[in-house]
């Protein structure tokens, strides 16, 4: 079952522009020049049911703005959006008390309070019976392993304990819809990996809907089979890694280390040296040719031991934004 639908979506932002100095200044408030800012620019996509998928791009390419404009905190310029059924920037009852958006650089917690109180308020928010609460929050509380902080004032916690608070806070209500904007910001990496372990269970117990955005691509590749790449607001790629790895990777890594020492003229002439030392390398070789090549050094050269892999998946998602219109 089809969960979100956009067609032909775009933002666009309106500012004015003006030149230094005061005559300038003073010129503008006569007449001032208008710009357009298309922040989303007639961007489709559909996600189904369950599905976990991952928003990646660089910074100021419409990532953010679409994940409010999905969950109705803006206005689209034109184009049309359907989540669970409803038009997001309506912001029926309904549709809220099914979705969560999850800002890792905002909070909605009391400094001063126990977490506890702000769960007990998004519980009337949402009219959440009794029950349903503590089940839930008992549920949550135990997956991220801190029953026995949420009556602790926020301000004692630490980053990462603040940030399990947040998400039992958005989760209280067992939203359908999860839209995640960098949700690990700022955790060590033990607590990003317990931070998308959790996702994936939540995605998994309550078959809720996902898209995530995240710079880290650990995120993204551990969580996420499918991903969306967005860059000068336009969507450049919509597949899984596998497909995306084939269509914009045309290079293979050899990393190979040497029984005695080498000279950089040795081994230069076999391709791109990644780095070096005499007694190890990594190559960059056209991905037709890595076999070959391989075999070369192997006969030419006092080798140890070999490894051959696929270029890292930030590099790939580096090609992909080069290749970009």
């Amino acid at each position: 079952m089809m969960t979100i639908s956009v067609s032909n979506l775009s933002k666009i932002y309106k500012t004015y522009k003006r030149d230094f100095g005061i005559f300038s200044s003073l010129r503008s408030v006569v007449a001032r020049e208008t710009i357009s800012v298309h922040a989303v620019e007639d961007i489709s996509f559909t996600i189904q049911e369950g599905e976990l998928v991952g928003f990646i791009g660089p910074n100021g390419a419409g990532k953010t703005t679409t994940l409010k404009c999905l969950s109705g905190l803006l206005y689209p310029t034109s184009g049309n959006i359907s989540v669970l059924g409803f038009t997001p920037y309506e912001r029926k009852d309904e549709f809220l008390k099914r979705i969560s958006l999850i800002m890792g650089q905002k909070n909605q917690l009391w400094w001063d309070l126990p977490a506890f109180d702000t769960f007990k308020l998004n519980k009337e928010i949402y009219d959440i019976s009794d029950s349903a609460f503590s089940e839930t929050l008992n549920e949550l509380s135990g997956l991220l392993e801190i029953s026995d902080l949420i009556r602790v004032p926020v301000r004692q916690l630490s980053l990462g304990q603040r940030m399990k608070m947040e998400l039992i806070a958005a989760l209280i209500h067992r939203p359908k819809v999860l839209f995640l904007d960098e949700p690990t910001i700022g955790l060590d990496v033990v607590m990003q990996k317990k931070m998308r372990d959790f996702i994936a269970d939540y995605n998994v117990r309550y078959k809720a809907t996902i898209l995530l955005t995240s710079h880290y691509m650990s995120d993204v590749r551990q969580l996420c089979r499918r991903i969306l790449v967005i860059d000068q607001g336009r969507i450049v790629y919509d597949g899984d890694f596998e497909k995306l790895i084939e269509r914009y990777a045309d290079t293979k890594i050899l990393t190979i280390e040497f029984n005695r020492r080498v000279k950089e003229s040795d081994v230069s002439s076999f391709g791109q040296l990644k780095s070096f030392t005499p007694t190890k390398i990594v190559l960059v070789v056209p991905k037709k040719e890595a076999k070959s090549i391989a075999s070369k050094v192997l006969t030419t050269l006092p080798v140890d031991d070999m490894n051959i892999e696929d270029v890292e998946i930030e590099d790939v998602i580096r090609m992909v934004f080069q290749k970009s219109p």
